[in-house]
C-alpha cells in the first residue's frame, strides 16, 4: 500500500520524499488534535479509580 501511495505521488524522488513527509506530518496533527481527545473523552482512560473511596 505505502508503495503504491509512493509512487502515485508527481515528480523527483527528492519531491516524493517531501510530499511523504508533509502528508505523515499532516495525519499526525489531525490525530493529535482531533481523534486523541475525542478517544480520551469516550473511553475514560485516563480515570483514577485506584486508592479512592
Amino acid at each position: 500500500m505505502y508503495l503504491w501511495l509512493f509512487r502515485q505521488l508527481p515528480g523527483p524522488l527528492w519531491l516524493k520524499i517531501l510530499l511523504s513527509l508533509a502528508i505523515l506530518a499532516g495525519v499526525l496533527v489531525v490525530l493529535d488534535q482531533f481523534l486523541f481527545p475525542w478517544l480520551a473523552d469516550v473511553t475514560h482512560l485516563t480515570d483514577a479509580t485506584v486508592g479512592q473511596n
